[in-house]
């Protein structure tokens, strides 16, 4: 069993293509349209939710499981973190898919940062209206700090109720926030910034398959600022930058 850590609903190739192979899928969604999808796509089975170490410990070993593919390494997040640890620890083999980073442009309208909290706060010095391309991962961060500058922050996240209710719980007003399930176009883009006013744009730099080549193009084409995430590369593990370098991967061990 091989065990598939993915987000919000990536991975429908790389679940097509070790189904293809004759390996059996479990995955860990963040969200419930992500389990959902993971189900659709042929996944024997899926979970959603944060799992802690004695449930996740718990998983491995009732699934027997023999390999993690972990599709969210470019911005771990908690669960991610715990998989590691607990792979680590019982010697079962991770990859940490990887992709190549998109060469930024050498552009005054693009402010690399390498954290959440930089990101916050490099965007509440270039505009009033904060144009949040990355979900409603570490929105607490950006809230918490422009909740006394006046600022106002728009939001665009998966239509998923749970998503949704935690961005109003926030604060958030619906009127800032984007219930659409991407990819979007440069065209979808430059529609939806220039629709919502938008003065400043946030991005994670997860490659071209995340789209961020067309929401630096879509912002650039209406002058306005962008601030990309970079990666945190601490504690990759085994890198795999491509679905074929993951599979290849998994056929040597296997």
């Amino acid at each position: 069993m091989i065990l598939l850590l993915s987000g919000a609903g990536e991975g429908r190739e790389i679940t097509d293509r070790l189904l293809r192979k004759g390996y059996k899928l479990i995955t860990i969604a963040s969200t419930g349209y992500g389990r959902r999808q993971a189900l659709h796509d042929g996944s024997r089975e899926a979970v959603t939710g944060e799992l802690g170490r004695k449930e996740l410990t718990d998983l491995l070993e009732q699934k027997a499981v023999k390999a993690v593919v972990d599709l969210s390494c470019p911005f771990p997040g908690r669960t991610s973190k715990l998989v590691k640890e607990v792979c680590d620890r019982r010697g079962i083999l991770r990859l940490c898919y990887m992709p190549e980073e998109i060469g930024l442009a050498d552009n005054a309208l693009i402010n690399p940062v390498f954290s959440w909290a930089e990101a916050a706060h490099k965007a509440a010095g270039l505009g009033d209206t904060i144009f949040l391309t990355t979900g409603s991962n570490n929105l607490e961060i950006f809230l918490d700090s422009i909740k006394d500058e006046g600022l106002r922050i728009v939001v665009r996240v998966l239509p998923e109720h749970r998503v949704v209710k935690k961005c109003q719980e926030l604060g958030l007003a619906p009127r800032d926030i984007i219930a659409m399930q991407g990819p979007f176009s440069k065209e979808m883009n430059r529609a939806t910034f220039k629709s919502y006013k938008a003065s400043v744009v946030v991005t994670r730099d997860s490659g071209k398959a995340g789209g961020i080549d067309t929401k630096i193009s879509a912002a650039l084409s209406l002058n306005i600022p962008v601030v990309v995430i970079k990666r945190d590369r601490a504690g990759d593990g085994i890198m795999v930058r491509t679905y074929d370098e993951v599979v290849k991967m998994l056929e040597s061990v296997f």
